[in-house]
């Protein structure tokens, strides 16, 4: 099995685990420049690098665990991209102070039922949506980096938040 394949296997399944929807984000932060499948393809590295996803964790790191981070000859080494995961990691803390979960926060702007969307070709599917947008600027708000509307739709498409179906496959 290639490293991103389970990537391509979430893709689009409702989640409403922390832990996973934290991975998908930071899959998203660190695809800015790259192809999907090379910041997908870093699962395991990343996992490894950020206490297997527990944000709580991540939110307390230190600019040492940083530089330790940067380190990793298997990492994707972007200061900024690594910063910005931590940085999304102590947003995700400060949402619990209104929400029960990351899950909640974010599945409270769809009402709790997946927005779907219809298209009749591929070549119709858009790169942001507005309902992307609005959550972008939300989270961005609320301290979130590498959040921009075409990042945040790809991660809400990727948790099923925001689901894409092409009658002509």
């Amino acid at each position: 099995m290639n490293k991103h394949q389970w990537y391509s296997e979430q893709w689009g399944k409702e989640t409403y685990d922390d832990k996973e929807l934290f991975l998908l984000l930071t899959v998203g932060v660190f695809q800015v420049g790259l192809s999907w499948k090379a910041a997908a393809g870093k699962k395991d590295v990343f996992c490894r690098n950020f206490c297997g996803m527990d944000f709580r964790k991540v939110a307390a790191f230190f600019p040492d665990d940083i530089e330790r981070i940067l380190k990793d000859p298997e990492m994707i080494r972007n200061p900024r991209k690594v910063k910005a995961v931590v940085k999304n990691a102590r947003a995700i803390v400060n949402l619990l102070d209104e929400y029960a979960s990351f899950s909640d926060y974010l599945w409270d702007f769809v009402g709790g039922v997946p927005i779907v969307h219809t298209y009749e070709t591929k070549d119709e599917v858009p790169n942001v949506l507005p309902e992307a947008t609005v959550i972008a600027k939300d989270m961005k708000k609320r301290g979130f980096s590498f959040v921009g509307p075409v990042v945040t739709y790809m991660f809400l498409k990727s948790a099923g938040i925001i689901q894409d179906q092409v009658l002509d496959r």
